[in-house]
């Protein structure tokens, strides 16, 4: 609504798009359909936000959850996601170093990326050595909520031969929600068996549209609101198999020049999470690498670029890009 008036008041269709960190993915899925459908042959799919400082605490009420659980302190996000990862690490031999290493990459590529939030390389000692702000997470392990936007043109195959214009298309898209027995945030309650992530369906959903599978992407966009979140979904978008992390992480797979690139803007971690436009803005660095145009970070040898965004209250959008 905060955007008509910038619009001219024409009268044109809007649809407003609330899917916790998940909505600027899931804004694209809804410009992606509407063109698809043949009903539209032009579209802009707009994000943005400003938030203030801290983390996210939302009211229990708000998300129909009793207070108690409030009260655990799980509805702040930093907690949430801190137990989260600890959890894993346990299971699966991950160490605070590997966390650590996440942000020092980001924060490399960060300091290539024009629009970036931290623009200064941060060792992977210092960050692990920096104030703990819910183990084993420390200050510089978390993204900032932040201020931004962006925005994406979407055209049909026919506007795009009228314009004269080529550039990559939507090759598989996906958006999926939490199913019974996998473990999110503002779940009250971890079922024994468990079942999978909204990740992991809506990532297998997209590779099986684009008629790819993970060992195809050469680069990768994926939510990594904190390091933790990074490790879990390298695994939960297919990247890698439980545990494996330890040792990408520790080769430089993940980096720049490495076998397979991930969040080659920096990420939350370097970006900022403005919630609205987090999940466009990954799409946009998909864009500027398969167009070659992602200068001082730039990938090279690109067909496939992936990405993957999750949010409240446990669903993910999942968008692959081909040339």
């Amino acid at each position: 609504d905060a955007m008509l008036p910038r619009l001219g008041l024409t009268g044109v269709q809007f649809i407003n798009v609330a899917n916790g960190c998940a909505t600027g993915g899931s804004a694209l899925l809804s410009g992606y359909w509407a063109i698809k459908s043949g009903e539209f042959d032009l579209g802009v799919v707009l994000g943005f936000d400003k938030h203030p400082r801290g983390a996210f605490n939302p009211e229990p009420e708000a998300w129909g959850l009793p207070k108690w659980y409030g009260e655990t302190g799980m509805m702040l996000t930093t907690q949430f996601f801190a137990m989260k990862i600890q959890r894993y690490m346990g299971l699966h031999g991950i160490t605070p170093m590997t966390l650590a290493r996440v942000a020092e990459k980001a924060f490399e590529n960060g300091a290539k990326t024009p629009h970036s939030w931290r623009k200064q390389p941060v060792d992977a000692e210092t960050i692990l050595n920096s104030q703990m702000v819910s183990d084993p997470l420390t200050k510089f392990m978390f993204c900032s909520p932040a201020e931004g936007g962006a925005a994406l043109l979407l055209a049909s195959d026919k506007k795009m031969r009228e314009l004269g214009l080529a550039g990559p298309r939507i090759r598989g898209a996906a958006v999926r929600t939490r199913v019974n027995g996998s473990f999110e945030v503002f779940s009250p309650s971890l079922d024994v068996k468990r079942g999978p992530s909204p990740t992991e369906i809506a990532s297998k959903a997209a590779y099986e549209m684009a008629g790819v599978g993970p060992q195809d992407i050469d680069v990768a966009q994926i939510q990594d609101t904190e390091s933790g979140a990074e490790v879990m979904h390298m695994v939960e978008n297919g990247l890698c198999k439980d545990g494996e992390q330890e040792k990408l992480i520790a080769e430089g797979a993940t980096r720049l020049g490495g076998k397979l690139p991930i969040n080659t803007d920096g990420g939350c971690l370097a970006c900022g999470e403005p919630i609205g436009a987090s999940g466009l803005r990954q799409v946009y660095e998909n864009v500027q690498q398969l167009r070659g145009r992602a200068r001082g970070r730039q990938v090279e040898n690109l067909s496939l670029a992936y990405s993957q965004v999750y949010g409240a209250p446990g669903l993910s959008a999942v968008a692959i890009l081909g040339v």
